[in-house]
């Protein structure tokens, strides 16, 4: 198995899945309809998982958090030979950005060698510091903010009155990005897309320096797919947003105040990562249409060499839909 997961790289075939959610998912933009696009995501992510050759267990899905109908946790997914595979989804990650036409929702897949991906139970929130790989070894989750930026800056050989920070645009954030006002910075505000944001933080062309804040726990273990092979560094603690989290992660024996970082995480390299822009987004274009075509913006990561492709397509969707049962 391991010199099978070695020659092959899994994220060519599973850039299909995703383009396929992103695809069904486009249909419901600016709706205002959320759980119809992801719905439809989860439904056309789930068909397009049947022809991977993987023998997969969703280890991060759906069901439990979203509700959504399909991908629950534990479900087994692929064609059912080839490697046993964790498997990590969010087919639509930023369903308010589909639905009210706001910028970085993506569909995502992460993969990662049986027993190798962090599980994070009923953690559903997390405090996460993402920086690339020149700032990697500096940055501390417990340092105030203006420490960190602080050391990034000089890893980076910018002053900090340069760097630029993505944070989510929630109430939970309010202080601290006045914080990160104060200390000289810049701020990028989003309502979704910390999977994007976490990549952006880690792509030496970006102009995005760090990510900074709590944002789904989730979506954390899906980034750590995305930046394994990088150099680039993700620092988290569960952050539970009420006590019924709180407790269910106790009840679960997880270790609540434990520091994980990209390591902690994915502990193999052995792992990839696919994704597709659903809406525009300063990582990837969203879904556009041409005539009878769909156009879509994908990339793929593939952990063990860190290389990343990025791919556009042009779907016929006439001819799509004839030979699925896909909707797109």
């Amino acid at each position: 198995m391991q010199q099978h997961l070695a020659d092959k790289n899994i994220a060519l075939d599973l850039v299909r899945v995703t383009e396929a959610a992103a695809l069904a998912a486009a249909r419901y933009f600016g709706r205002g309809d959320k759980e119809a696009a992801d719905e439809a995501a989860v439904e056309a992510m789930r068909i397009a998982f049947q022809g991977i050759h993987i023998r997969g267990t969703v280890v991060i899905g759906e069901g439990e958090k979203d509700h959504a109908p399909m991908l629950y946790n534990g479900e087994k997914v692929g064609f059912g030979d080839g490697p046993e595979m964790d498997v990590a989804v969010d087919p639509v990650d930023g369903t308010t950005a589909v639905a009210f036409g706001y910028n970085n929702s993506l569909a995502v897949v992460g993969l990662a060698q049986k027993g190798c991906m962090f599980n994070p139970g009923p953690s559903y929130y997390c405090k996460k510091l993402v920086v690339g790989k020149d700032a990697a070894g500096v940055i501390d989750i417990d340092a105030p903010i203006k420490d960190n930026l602080i050391k990034v800056a000089k890893a980076k050989g910018k002053p900090v009155s340069e760097l630029k920070v993505f944070v989510l645009l929630k109430p939970r954030h309010e202080k601290l990005i006045r914080d990160i006002r104060m200390a000289g910075a810049r701020v990028i505000t989003h309502r979704d897309g910390d999977i994007a944001g976490a990549i952006l933080a880690a792509d030496p062309r970006s102009s995005v320096d760090l990510l900074v804040g709590t944002g789904g726990t989730p979506e954390a273990v899906l980034s750590c797919c995305a930046i394994k092979g990088s150099g680039a560094q993700m620092l988290t603690r569960l952050d539970p947003q009420s006590e019924e989290e709180r407790k269910a992660i106790i009840d679960a024996g997880i270790d609540i105040d434990a520091v994980r970082g990209v390591s902690d995480i994915i502990t193999t390299d052995q792992c990839f990562f696919a994704a597709t822009g659903i809406t525009e987004g300063e990582l990837l274009n969203g879904v556009r249409y041409k005539g009878d075509f769909g156009v879509t913006h994908s990339l793929t990561v593939r952990g063990r060499t860190g290389t990343i492709r990025y791919i556009q397509a042009w779907h016929d969707r006439r001819k799509l839909s004839k030979m699925s049962s896909i909707d797109y």
